[in-house]
Formats: C-alpha cells, sequence, structure tokens
C-alpha cells in the first residue's frame, strides 16, 4: 500500500496540473492581462511587422502635426501609426511628402514638412518646422540635397540605407555606406540629425 497516493495527494497533484497548464496556455497565448483597472496607463502592445517586434520604441514626432511630441509605439510600428498617434498633420502639413509605410526605429524622430507658401501641396524644399537639421529618419532625398555635401547621389544612398535597415539611430551610422566617411560625416553633423 506504500506505493498508492492518498486522496489528498492526488487532489494536490492535480490542482498543480491545472495551474501549470492554465500558465503554459497564457504563455503559449502571449498576451496578459494589466495588472490593475485603476485607470492606469497601462497599455498592451503586440508586434507588427518587423524584426523589432515585441519591443516597444519611442519616436518624436515633430513638425506641422497636430500634437508633436514623443510616443511609445510597438516594435514594427509604422510612420504613419506614429502620425496617427501625434493627431496627423495639420492644415499646413504634408504628410505625403514622408513616407509614411517606412518602420520605426527607436529614438527616430519625424518631421512632417509644412505646404510650400505658394500652396501648390508640395513641401518647400529644405524646409523644417523648426528651423533645424534635417532628420534621417524622414528626409527626402530633395531635402537631404540641401545640405552641403550631399548630392544626388548620396542622398539616394541614405535612403536606400535608411529603408533597408528599418531607420537610422545615430548620424555615425552614415559611415557604413560606401563613400561617406568619419571627415563627411562630421562635416555633414551640423546640418543633420537621426
Amino acid at each position: 500500500m506504500e506505493g498508492r497516493l492518498s486522496r489528498g495527494q492526488i487532489v494536490v497533484y492535480a490542482a498543480l496540473g491545472v495551474v501549470l497548464l492554465l500558465l503554459g496556455v497564457r504563455a503559449l497565448g502571449g498576451e496578459s492581462a494589466p495588472a490593475s483597472d485603476s485607470g492606469g496607463a497601462i497599455e498592451i502592445t503586440g508586434g507588427g511587422a518587423g524584426g523589432s517586434a515585441g519591443r516597444d520604441l519611442v519616436v518624436h514626432v515633430a513638425g506641422a502635426v497636430r500634437e508633436p511630441g514623443v510616443y511609445r509605439l510597438p516594435g514594427g510600428a509604422r510612420v504613419a501609426e506614429a502620425l496617427e498617434r501625434a493627431g496627423g498633420a495639420n492644415r499646413s502639413g504634408a504628410a505625403d511628402a514622408i513616407n509614411l509605410a517606412a518602420p520605426l526605429s527607436d529614438g527616430q524622430q519625424i518631421v512632417v514638412p509644412e505646404v510650400s507658401p505658394d500652396g501648390a501641396g508640395t513641401p518647400a524644399v529644405g524646409q523644417e518646422a523648426s528651423g533645424g537639421p534635417v532628420s534621417l529618419g524622414s528626409a527626402s532625398a530633395v531635402e537631404l540635397e540641401q545640405i552641403d555635401g550631399i548630392g544626388p547621389v548620396t542622398a539616394e544612398k541614405i535612403i536606400a540605407f535608411r529603408d533597408e535597415r528599418g531607420g537610422i539611430g545615430a548620424i555615425e551610422e552614415l559611415d557604413e555606406i560606401p563613400g561617406i566617411g568619419p571627415a563627411t560625416i562630421e562635416s555633414l553633423s551640423a546640418g543633420l540629425q537621426p
């Protein structure tokens, strides 16, 4: 009779089995519930497309948008989602001038340019809402070419590099582009930002 389990032991093992089963289902489901419903700002987000799915990204949306600021988005989010979180482009914003489908990278700045003063619906060349440096994360080839030392070929290389990597987190990453070295990066750093 020593090899048999008592009724109490069977109940304990069954309860442990149920708990383990529930934990396994929860882990496989990949979702968790908020820790409390006390009205706190707990947000459960799922990953979208891209290699950084599951890790939140923090981006700065600036320029001609309704609510410029710093936003947290799920990994794999796109520029369009960041723009949406900032309330969209304002009346003078030219959202179509930036690549809305580009994947976001952590620390990226998205600058929505203003429509040209002639009202033609195209952004003013080289215009930045803050008057500051051009954002590598959202600049068009035309905007990049306005910076001394960047011509059409280099601008296209930068955009291809940015799109391939899903963004540029630091100006120093441009060193990986053939034809751009430390000296060129140093001369460009005043007119560029990640």
